[in-house]
């Protein structure tokens, strides 16, 4: 696969709002080059709210929703791939905030926890940890940070 560029723009504005004062409002919109527009802001858990918008998606819920999405969609391919017959797929992801090794305030594990139901033939537990393996290998997201990403498969018949 060769080079690409992805592209996103963040827009805030404070209207008239002080600033200064830090009482001023984290919702903001990302849009997406599709068109899709993304409501966010800052996570309650860092900004109390009127501040904060737990509405909106935070940073840190963006970053482990796109490494499951990404999970997702290469577990999804692999799996046609190979002949297997998916009908569904829930990851219930959780990301944790702590200090890391150099003491600074980062999600330092993510832990997938995909629920996949087929058709027809059901794969093994063994055969459906390597194609999480092999879907883990090859997403792109999870393959660009530096935080450990767990995937904790969960066989739904």
């Amino acid at each position: 696969m060769s080079s690409h560029s992805y592209t996103a723009t963040t827009l805030w504005a404070r209207g008239d709002q002080p600033f200064s004062d830090k009482k001023y409002s984290r919702r903001h919109e990302i849009h997406f080059d599709g068109g899709h527009v993304m409501p966010a802001s800052s996570s309650p858990l860092s900004v109390r709210e009127p501040y904060s918008d737990p509405a909106g998606v935070d940073p840190e819920e963006g970053f482990i929703a796109s490494l499951s999405s990404c999970h997702m969609l290469w577990f999804l391919d692999i799996a046609c791939r190979a002949g297997w017959v998916v009908d569904d797929y829930r990851d219930d992801v959780v990301g944790v905030m702590d200090r890391n090794a150099q003491g600074q305030m980062a999600v330092t594990l993510v832990t997938l926890r995909p629920a996949v139901r087929f058709s027809g033939q059901q794969p093994t537990l063994a055969e459906l940890d390597h194609l999480h393996h092999r879907a883990h290998e090859e997403c792109f997201i999870a393959n660009s940070v530096k935080s450990e990403v767990r995937c904790d498969p969960v066989l739904v018949n």
